[in-house]
């Protein structure tokens, strides 16, 4: 599929010249989350992605530490996750910098020893041990090569999932557990 027209660079011109004057503005939350349904079950959940979008995922657990293998698992997403976000940063980008995009492939693998996460060896980390992002990309004949190299570097530089996953950030994990009370009936 071909880009149409070039609108990147008009849409977020607006947005740069406010964030510049007001940066409290260029913050955004994003947010998914969980909840107990029919549907659910120690080896299924279904996450809600974003406000406002409906849009919901079932997931599963991975075999490799006892799970079904039948729905995407929380590493498939987070592969997911950068991929989308890479192939979005790619494709911003090219329309800012004129370059039309003939075909784009992004591709994320993860490889991680299960033997942290099962608490097995605890030398091997619980997480990721690599992660490869891999893109193909094909443009017309003739676009400039400069303007190629300018999209690579930028699109590394602002992918924020890539960033996030190479440099990382702090999480606030907090748990609110509460016991159910049990009611006597007489």
């Amino acid at each position: 599929m071909s880009q149409k027209t070039f609108l990147i660079r008009e849409r977020q011109g607006t947005l740069r010249r406010a964030y510049v004057e007001e940066p409290e503005r260029a913050r955004t939350v994003k947010w998914a989350g969980t909840a107990n349904s029919a549907e659910t079950d120690a080896l299924h959940s279904i996450v809600h992605i974003g406000t406002g979008y409906g849009v919901s995922q079932r997931t599963g657990i991975d075999h490799a530490v006892g799970g079904d293998h039948d729905l995407p698992n929380p590493g498939d997403l987070l592969c997911a996750a950068l991929a989308a976000c890479e192939d979005g940063t790619i494709r911003m980008i090219a329309d800012m910098l004129g370059i039309p995009i003939l075909d784009l492939r992004v591709e994320v693998a993860g490889e991680v020893d299960v033997r942290g996460c099962l608490s097995i060896d605890s030398s091997v980390r619980v997480g990721f041990q690599t992660m490869t992002c891999r893109v193909q990309l094909r443009v017309p004949p003739g676009v400039d090569s400069d303007r190629l190299s300018k999209l690579q570097k930028q699109a590394e530089r602002s992918c924020v999932n890539l960033d996030t996953l190479r440099l990382g950030v702090p999480v606030d994990l907090a748990f609110f557990i509460e016991s159910a009370q049990a009611t006597a009936t007489v």
